[in-house]
């Protein structure tokens, strides 16, 4: 798997484009300030870089070196600094109690990681912290417009409530949206968003 990155990221191309994923763009009222931010699977850097624009201290983990490279080089373009890590979240060391925000978009695991990343999530969020989450659901295999070729590595709402059991849901919806970002995820798709607050 890790290849199939190496590959996508090394293309010239920005894989899923360089402006932040819409429904985190959308809750930017919920970034508090001063701001600790982590951002899962980032990628090329894309949310990552938009938080830091925001004022956010960003660290971004993902699995590519090409990913964290480009994620480096986009801070730089766009004047800002971000700790871009390059690292299997299975094995991350996730800091304890340390992140105001995380930020996890389209981050799609097979069930036993995604519980273990989901668990290690609301042990780095600060009490009171924040989570914003946006992935594919299921019903995304009918719409052909990104994501995984698997439904079990897609998540749904029922899917949701049981990994983050015993936090402070505020939002949390399977819904259609229009989603652009690149030339990977185009289209209508079948979504499953979340913001949550950890237990203060």
């Amino acid at each position: 798997m890790k290849d199939f990155w190496e590959e996508r990221y090394s293309e010239q191309d920005f894989a899923y484009g360089t402006r932040p994923n819409d429904f985190l763009a959308s809750c930017k009222e919920l970034i508090p300030s001063p701001c600790r931010a982590l951002a899962i699977a980032d990628g090329e850097g894309r949310n990552g870089v938009w938080l830091a624009q925001q004022g956010c201290d960003v660290t971004t983990v993902d699995y590519s070196q090409a990913g964290v490279e480009k994620a480096k080089a986009l801070a730089g373009e766009q004047g800002v600094s971000i700790n871009a890590v390059c690292a299997d979240l299975a094995e991350w060391e996730w800091p304890e109690n340390t992140f105001d925000l995380v930020v996890s978009i389209f981050a799609h695991f097979p069930p036993d990681l995604r519980r273990q990343v989901h668990r290690n999530i609301l042990k780095t969020l600060k009490p009171g912290g924040t989570l914003i989450l946006e992935a594919y659901h299921p019903s995304q295999l009918e719409y052909k417009t990104g994501g995984p070729p698997v439904a079990e590595m897609m998540y749904s709402v029922e899917t949701l409530k049981a990994d983050f059991d015993g936090a402070e849901i505020v939002k949390l919806e399977d819904r259609v949206a229009e989603v652009n970002e690149g030339k990977y995820h185009f289209g209508q798709g079948a979504v499953t968003r979340l913001i949550l607050r950890k237990p203060s």
